[in-house]
Parts: C-alpha cells; sequence; structure tokens
C-alpha cells in the first residue's frame, strides 16, 4: 500500500471520528455520551488500522484499545489526536523509516546466524537461511513499492514466489535487471541446498551469497 492510499485511509477514518462527534448529547444525570453504534464502528476500524500497519504492540494500538473503551466525547477526540499523529508520521516518512531500521535490525541477526552456521560447516543451512531472509527483503520492497506480493485465486490470497516478486520489483525499476540476474542467482542457490542438491555449490559459493546479499539490503534497502 502506498503512502498515498494510507492517508487517504486515515481520512476516511477521521471523517467517521468527526460524524461520531456529530452525536453528542448530554445525559440526564449529567455528563456527556456520543452513538455507541458510530463509536464502536470507529474505534473498531481504528484498531485494525493502527494493527495492520504498526502491530498490536505500538503504543498507538494500545492507546485507543485501553483509553478509548467508553462511548462519550473525550473516547472520539482521543482516536481522532491518535490518527492525526499518524498522518504526521505517514506523510513525514517515518512509518517506512522506522519498519525499515527493525526490518534491518530483524534481518542482520539472521544473516549473523546463517553466517555462524557456515563457520561451523554447515553450509546448507546457511543457504537456505540467507535465501530466505532474501525473500522476505524482497516482499518487503513490493510492500514499500505497492507492489502486491500475493495473486488472487478462486477467492483465496497465494503468496507470489520469490522469482515472481523480483521480476515484478525490477519492471517497477526499484533495482536494475544486472540485480535481477543476481538475485535469481542467489535463489537458485537457495533452492538447490532447501532440495537437497548439496553436492551442486560449495562453502565458497554459500559465503560468497551471504556477502552479496547483505551488500544488496543494504543498498536496495526497505
Amino acid at each position: 500500500m502506498k503512502v498515498d492510499d494510507l492517508v487517504n485511509r486515515v481520512d476516511e477514518l477521521l471523517a467517521m471520528g468527526k460524524e461520531v462527534l456529530t452525536t453528542r448529547r448530554r445525559s440526564d444525570f449529567g455528563g456527556e455520551f456520543v452513538d455507541s453504534g458510530l463509536m464502536s464502528g470507529f474505534r473498531s476500524a481504528s484498531l485494525s488500522f493502527v494493527e495492520r500497519i504498526y502491530g498490536s504492540t505500538h503504543p498507538h494500538f494500545s492507546e485507543i484499545k485501553e483509553g478509548a473503551k467508553g462511548s462519550r466525547p473525550g473516547d472520539a477526540d482521543k482516536c481522532i489526536a491518535i490518527l492525526k499523529a499518524i498522518r504526521s508520521e505517514i506523510e513525514g516518512g517515518w512509518l517506512f523509516s522506522i519498519k525499515g531500521l527493525v526490518t534491518a535490525e530483524v534481518f542482520a541477526d539472521f544473516i549473523e546466524m546463517a553466517e555462524h552456521l557456515l563457520e561451523s560447516g554447515y553450509k546448507d543451512p546457511a543457504a537456505i537461511m540467507c535465501g530466505s531472509v532474501l525473500e522476505e527483503h524482497l516482499r518487503q520492497l513490493c510492500l514499500k513499492n505497492g507492489i502486491e506480493t500475493v495473486i488472487r485465486r478462486d477467492e483465496k490470497e497465494i503468496p507470489k514466489k520469490a522469482d515472481v516478486l523480483n521480476a515484478d520489483l525490477t519492471r517497477a525499476e526499484t533495482y536494475s535487471k544486472l540485480d535481477q540476474k543476481m538475485i535469481t542467482g542467489w535463489l537458485d542457490l537457495r533452492n538447490k541446498a532447501a532440495h537437497g542438491h548439496y553436492g551442486e555449490y560449495n562453502e565458497e559459493q554459500v559465503r560468497n551469497l551471504l556477502s552479496s546479499v547483505t551488500e544488496f539490503m543494504a543498498r536496495v534497502s526497505v
């Protein structure tokens, strides 16, 4: 999903919040309230969006979930304030910067594990792990660039294979055709390891795979 799509969705949610506030009424027992049905829908839609973008452990998610449980104007105001903050983060590029840093840190840990496996004489699992990191990096690049990562068939979503992601990213000019050819070779080595063709590559080739994939992910980052 592209930045403009995310911003548009936030604006839709903000419009829902404003609609909720138009139902503000004063209770016979003192205090104010808003339409509980509209508030529930607004809260659920906001939580769904925040969870998809940030995850359920992010403060934005818990602030809405725990801090806007009721049907008071203040609950709607809190959701609206958080959504406005999210809008600013998305427009300022902070969302993808933060996600990119987290992704890079996780990937670095897996690459380090693959290097340890290789140094311990386990070239085959090292190749598989490195190839898996590469595939996930391609998937994250697709998400960043608004490229679909699934194929819809018979009302089911089937994840695209790594070579398809590679081709899609090249067509979108995310990286060059030379990069595409190199990635095809790296994925081929991973597939050989995954299918037990251990004699078709050697330890030095896996070492080159690790260094090449690391360099590529640093150069074409999420």
